[in-house]
């Protein structure tokens, strides 16, 4: 019984012990760290550097690097790190200590400017696609003063580029800051047509990463996912995701439990976590951030693709990144929200109240779409795998086939633009929606729906481009998305001054390229169903790319346009280019190569066995029976049995005759010089056995007894956690 006394009494709320917002960025080098940390002069310097992309000036490197020692030290660091992103889609570190001899026979912590701005990693011990041989192996990590540095454990991690001593970038992060930079500069002259007073074009990136969770005790009884990150084999489970109840559902208690411990950590380190949900698929999860400037927002990734493992373990589980981890059900992507912003706050991908605002937003809409038509078959290359093109095309991914949703409002509006002669660009604003239930606030519904089939959908005031794999290096399609919004915007800009200098009025010679532009771009455009067979037709004929062979689709980056995009941009050459493709080719080849071998492995040295001890056992309860019984009886009892055993039989008879092919297929393959053919080679001759072999293993496992089954089941995978 409560009394009136106590009803009266204020709520007394007790806060947590920390909020976020107090350890945010506690481990990082950020400027409240500098603010301590360095003399006034240079930290106002570095914050020019910083804000507004200056030059470094090297006569400040050693008190940068003391003031970051001494930082790092008070959070007991005791040792740092170059951090850069090899080729390899992860990222390499080799740790040093802040020791230096003190000449007097004991040691002095010490850490000077010429180490925190350049060291030299091996160049030939990481993919060079030959541009490092193991005699030429010099290579260079020069700091990015634009990432701030971090601590992690008792490591200050500094993070760089990688080049060669030749001057070639072997990593993502050069080239992205090659295509940033690229991008800034056309598009703040595009944006100057509409606001003179803007000086910088940023590039806001916002990436969505989905995994799965295993039981790290079921996970270490399949090699194929200790091996490969996926299962090669597997029955479906009789529940997957087919009844939706997995989606936004309660999160478990010990999933939960892992999520708050990553978000601490990554908040700590400068990651500004803000949502996490249960995904479709049975054990999937995302996780997203604030959008963040692009180079900033992809070293975050990549740095949360790595504590994301560290933390899974500590609390029982496998962090699965990979693609397609398990067949029939969802696949894992990274959704990538792309924008662009200009230094004064304007969104160029956000509709404005003004005619000019509305000029500039079609603008930008649409040198976008003519960017993602002019290359998309290579925006499918920047993001095709051997492991996403399992996931490309199914479970809601989009298709191996780039087009954009605009939505009706946007579409209607680019219709309307190419055909009138008035003129005037109208862009609808939300509307209301009333709904019949009183208690219920008035909604605002967007001027554009969402299409989970569109690689790259236009959402309101960004572009999602969907089709990147959870495991990847987003830079992989960021530079070739901002290298071909820059190249269609600097050549807007060229076409609309050549008109305004033969007299033409600013407005109506934007409105003159945009309506060329416009119907140029509009085989990109579409609304429908992306799985649908029809569209594959459709697409043909618009003249899209509908290649879906992932050696084949890596050609793209060395089409002619391509070539040109990157050199003219001034991204990337020829050289580096062709060695890019080098490195996805073999890439290719040792993930397909490696599938090939474990899923041989585990054919012929535990399913086999076991199917072979099931059947002497079912033959054993057949001879038994037949000593017992008589011979009609028990030909009756027996016929189930024997029945099982023929079937059997035929799988068994099929997976051995077949993993033999497949030894001969990689053997005929790796035979072959070029890369490319070898490639070609893996994704025609092996890796369909691969799937043809399953098949058979996959029916073995509904037969044979299940105490005998060797390996976890995806009903254990899935649904224990």
């Amino acid at each position: 019984m409560v009394d009136e006394a106590s009803k009266k009494q204020p709520l007394k709320i007790t806060p947590p012990a920390e909020r976020p917002s107090d350890f945010f960025g506690r481990k990082v080098f950020g400027k409240a760290a500098m603010k301590r940390f360095l003399p006034e002069d240079v930290y106002n310097k570095m914050c020019d550097v910083i804000d507004h992309a200056a030059p470094f000036d090297p006569a400040m490197a050693d008190a940068v690097a003391d003031g970051m020692k001494q930082w790092a030290m008070s959070l007991g660091a005791t040792h740092y790190t170059h951090w850069f992103q090899p080729l390899t889609e992860g990222t390499a570190e080799k740790h040093d200590g802040f020791v230096e001899h003190d000449g007097q026979g004991g040691m002095v912590e010490k850490f000077e400017g010429k180490l925190l701005v350049q060291q030299e990693p091996d160049a030939s011990s990481f993919p060079s696609g030959g541009i490092r041989s193991t005699f030429e192996a010099r290579g260079y990590s020069a700091w990015d003063p634009t990432s701030p540095v971090f601590v992690i454990a008792d490591t200050l991690m500094i993070p760089t580029i990688f080049i060669a001593y030749t001057g070639e970038s072997l990593d993502y992060k050069a080239p992205l800051k090659k295509a940033l930079f690229a991008v800034d500069r056309a598009a703040t002259a595009v944006a100057q047509y509409f606001y003179p007073d803007v000086k910088k074009v940023i590039t806001n990136l916002g990436w969505e990463q989905e995994y799965f969770l295993v039981d790290e005790a079921l996970y270490s009884a399949r090699p194929d996912l200790i091996m490969t990150g996926r299962t090669l084999l597997g029955h479906e489970s009789a529940k997957n995701q087919q009844m939706d109840d997995h989606y936004f559902g309660c999160i478990p208690k010990r999933v939960e439990n892992f999520m708050r411990d990553l978000e601490i950590h990554a908040l700590e380190l400068g990651i500004p976590c803000k949502t996490r949900h249960n995904e479709a698929a049975p054990n999937q999860f995302e996780l997203a951030p604030i959008y963040e400037e692009c180079n900033l927002a992809i070293d975050h990734n990549m740095l949360i693709m790595s504590v994301m493992k560290k933390i899974a373990r500590k609390h029982g589980f496998r962090c699965l990144l990979h693609e397609k981890p398990f067949k029939g059900i969802n696949g894992s992507g990274k959704h990538n929200n792309w924008s662009l912003a200009t230094n004064t706050g304007v969104l160029l991908h956000a509709p404005g109240k003004t005619s000019m605002d509305n000029l500039r937003f079609v603008t930008f809409i649409v040198e976008t779409l003519k960017a993602v038509y002019d290359h998309n078959g290579l925006l499918k290359a920047s993001i095709m795998s051997a492991s996403n093109s399992h996931r490309l095309g199914a479970h809601e991914a989009p298709p191996a086939i780039i087009s954009s949703f605009l939505g009706k409002t946007v579409d209607d509006m680019l219709d309307h633009l190419e055909n009138s002669t008035d003129d005037v660009i109208t862009v609808k604003s939300k509307k209301a929606l009333r709904l019949d239930i009183p208690s219920i606030p008035e909604l605002l519904i967007d001027n554009t729906d969402r299409n989970r089939t569109s690689p790259f959908a236009f959402t309101g005031n960004r572009f999602e481009f969907r089709a990147i794999g959870s495991e990847a290096n987003s830079a992989s399609a960021m530079i070739a998305l901002n290298t071909a919004v820059a190249e269609a915007l600097t050549n807007f800009k060229k076409r609309v001054d050549a008109l305004i200098s033969l007299g033409e009025i600013k407005e109506k010679a934007i409105l003159k390229v945009l309506k060329d532009d416009i119907k140029y771009s509009k085989p990109i455009r579409f609304s429908g169903n992306g799985y649908s067979e029809e569209w594959k037709q459709e697409a043909l004929r618009r003249g899209l790319d509908c290649e879906s062979s992932c050696p084949l689709v890596f050609d793209r980056y060395l089409d002619e346009a391509s070539v040109r995009m990157f050199e003219q941009m001034n991204v990337m050459n020829h050289f580096e280019l062709q060695a890019r493709n080098e490195i996805k080719w073999e890439t290719y080849i040792k993930k397909v190569q490696i599938e090939a071998r474990i899923f041989g492995d585990i054919c012929m040295n535990h399913i086999i066995p076991v199917v072979t001890h099931y059947q002497t056992l079912l033959l054993d309860n057949v001879h038994k029976i037949q000593q017992v019984f008589q011979p009609s009886e028990a030909e009756r009892l027996t016929a189930n049995n024997k029945d099982i055993i023929r079937e059997m039989s035929e799988h068994e008879s099929f997976i051995v005759e077949n993993v033999t092919r497949l030894v001969e297929a990689r053997k005929v393959a790796n035979v072959i010089e070029s890369n490319r053919e070898r490639a070609i080679a893996y994704h025609d001759t092996v890796a369909p056995l691969i799937e043809q072999i399953r098949y058979h293993v996959d029916k073995l496992e509904a037969i044979v007894d299940d105490e005998l089954w060797p390996l976890p089941k995806y009903r254990e995978l899935l649904f224990i956690i």
